[in-house]
């Protein structure tokens, strides 16, 4: 930690020196004042000898029944230490305030920068409701809040120097660089390692280099499929969620299908007149669709009661109608979809994402799932899943992978 030593200390201590009776403690005084303005430049010394000698002085006035030094000496230590700022440490020692200060100074300082930071806040709330103007006040109290702690890691403009930016989401990337250095790094000071990261341009290089760092992106990539997955249960366990609300879930998250699929392709119309949900690539090239239907908001049922067992229910069967209708599609234009697009249909497959199991709270979940594993084992191009058991396979392979 740097320490402190200024103009305002020196003369606090010499405010000190006034106050003291016995000369050990005048001695121990004299000492650290001959530290502050001995050395070779004009600059005050500090460091870690100042430290020493203060505590050294405060030793001193205790063991001669000083407290009244002992008191003062203490908020020495507390200002060269960095625990009171600079503006408090003037107004509590006055005398050598009026010294150094015009009298209402640091009132003028004070009122200059809340009426600032005012319009400042004031510009940021009409921003923010221009933009959102349903919000309610709730909302636009977290929103500023969340500015204000993002505010703490201002980094300065490389291409327009004197202009400072805050980056949205700065604060909560280094809480949780914080907690991961804590959890899993071994590092001195993890509050400032955290920092550091958060506020260089060059962070992600910097990780990518280090072992460490990259254990970090393996966290930061972690973090990043749980939040995609709790969006994805949330929109699931909506009994309002449309297709589009469930494709907007899922969009972008390939991961959650399995390790088997390097991407999501672009272009969902690959066939006239079809246009498929979620279209995705296999390592090796060749496509895999994904035909959406709704989650609890099914209307109909996943199974029904058929001579002493559960079976899938016409529902079930119309979507997987239309995955294989469009297989055929597919199949019917391999060769221009691999010439235009580079994308290999040729026995390309199919998962059909429907129901969940609250949409029938009278079976067994694990009923529902044997039925729908019994009727995927007698197909060999789509497989039928519910929502929820896709979401609790990634579940499982991201605890795993983590």
């Amino acid at each position: 930690m740097d320490v402190r030593s200024d103009f305002a200390l020196q003369l606090q201590l010499q405010h000190v020196a006034e106050r003291a009776l016995d000369p050990r403690v005048k001695d121990a005084l004299e000492a650290v004042l001959k530290h502050m303005t001995g050395g070779r430049s004009r600059s005050r010394r500090g460091g870690r000898a100042l430290v020493t000698l203060l505590e050294e002085v405060r030793s001193t006035a205790a063991t001669t029944d000083e407290w009244q030094v002992v008191r003062l000496i203490q908020d020495s230590l507390d200002y060269a230490e960095g625990r009171i700022l600079r503006p408090d440490f003037e107004e509590r020692y006055r005398l050598f305030q009026r010294s150094t200060q015009p009298p209402g100074s640091h009132q003028d300082y004070l009122a200059r920068t809340l009426s600032a930071t005012l319009k400042f806040f004031t510009q940021l709330a009409g921003d923010y409701l221009g933009q959102h103007p349903e919000a309610n006040p709730g909302e636009l109290l977290a929103h500023v809040e969340a500015v204000g702690r993002d505010a703490r890691y201002m980094q300065q403009s490389q291409e327009r120097p004197g202009r400072y930016r805050i980056l949205r989401g700065s604060s909560e990337v280094a809480a949780w660089l914080e907690q991961v250095f804590h959890g899993r790094v071994d590092v001195e000071d993890p509050e400032q390692a955290a920092r550091r990261i958060v506020m260089s341009p060059d962070s992600l290089a910097i990780l990518a280099a280090d072992k460490e760092g990259q254990l970090l992106l393996q966290a930061a990539e972690v973090r990043r499929r749980r939040q995609g997955l709790k969006k994805l249960r949330k929109a699931v366990e909506d009994p309002g969620a449309s297709e589009g609300d469930l494709q907007r879930a899922l969009d972008g998250q390939y991961w959650i299908f399995g390790g088997q699929f390097a991407s999501q392709a672009v272009r969902r119309r690959l066939v006239p007149g079809d246009e498929v949900d979620i279209p995705l690539i296999r390592g090796d090239g060749s496509l895999h669709i994904v035909e959406l239907k709704r989650s609890m908001g099914l209307r109909g049922s996943l199974v029904k009661r058929h001579r002493g067992c559960w079976v899938p229910t016409a529902d079930v069967h119309d979507a997987v109608s239309q995955a294989v209708n469009y297989l055929v599609g597919l199949d019917e234009h391999r060769l221009r979809i691999r010439d235009e697009l580079g994308i290999e249909t040729r026995r390309a497959s199919a998962l059909v994402l429907i129901g969940h199991p609250s949409v029938q709270p009278d079976v067994a979940e694990e009923d529902i799932n044997e039925a729908l594993r019994t009727l995927n084992t007698h197909m060999s191009r789509v497989d039928v899943v519910t929502y929820k058991e896709l979401a609790d396979n990634a579940e499982r392979a991201l605890s795993g992978w983590a």
